[in-house]
C-alpha cells in the first residue's frame, strides 16, 4: 500500500516539477507554460549573415539586445518587457530560416509580437531600412504644399 501512495506521489511531484518549463531555441530552459505556440518561423532567400545582421538591427531596433552567442547561433534581448529569442539557421546555402520566439515575464507568449519582429526583419532585408516600431509615433512625412511667388 506504501509502495503505490509513493509511486503516485512521485508521479504527481514530477508532473508538477516538469509542467513549468519550456525549451527556448537556443537550448536552454525556461520557465513559462508548456504546450502553448510561442515560436514564428520564416525563411529567406537570403545568406546566413545577412539574416544574422539583419535580426541583430531588429531587436536593437525594438528593444534591448542583452545576449548574442555566435556558437548557438542565437540572440536573446527585451522587447516591451517580454524575452524575445531568435535563432538562425542555415536551411541549404542560399535558403535560411529563423526562428522568433517570444515569452512574457509570467510565462505565457506573445505571437503577435514573433509576427511583427518577423515582418521587420523582412523589410530590413527587402529594403535596407527599418520601418517604425508598433507604437511609437515617427515624424510626420505628408507632404506640405509649395508656395510660388
Amino acid at each position: 500500500m506504501m509502495k503505490k501512495l509513493f509511486g503516485i506521489l512521485a508521479i504527481c511531484g514530477s508532473a508538477v516539477w516538469w509542467s513549468g518549463c519550456v525549451s527556448t531555441v537556443d537550448g536552454r530552459q525556461q520557465v513559462g507554460v508548456p504546450f502553448i505556440k510561442d515560436q514564428f518561423h520564416g525563411r529567406y532567400e537570403r545568406p546566413v549573415l545577412e539574416v544574422w545582421k539583419a535580426a541583430n538591427d531588429v531587436l536593437g531596433y525594438n528593444g534591448n539586445l542583452y545576449s548574442v552567442d555566435v556558437m548557438r547561433s542565437s540572440l536573446e534581448a527585451t522587447v516591451e518587457g517580454k524575452t524575445v529569442w531568435m535563432k538562425v539557421e542555415a536551411v541549404d546555402p542560399k535558403v535560411t530560416e529563423i526562428t522568433v520566439q517570444v515569452r512574457t515575464k509570467n510565462g505565457g507568449t506573445d505571437l503577435e509580437l514573433a509576427r511583427e519582429l518577423d515582418k521587420q526583419i523582412a523589410v530590413r532585408l527587402a529594403t535596407g531600412t527599418l520601418p517604425a516600431p508598433a507604437g511609437k509615433q515617427t515624424g510626420g512625412t505628408a507632404l506640405k504644399p509649395e508656395v510660388k511667388k
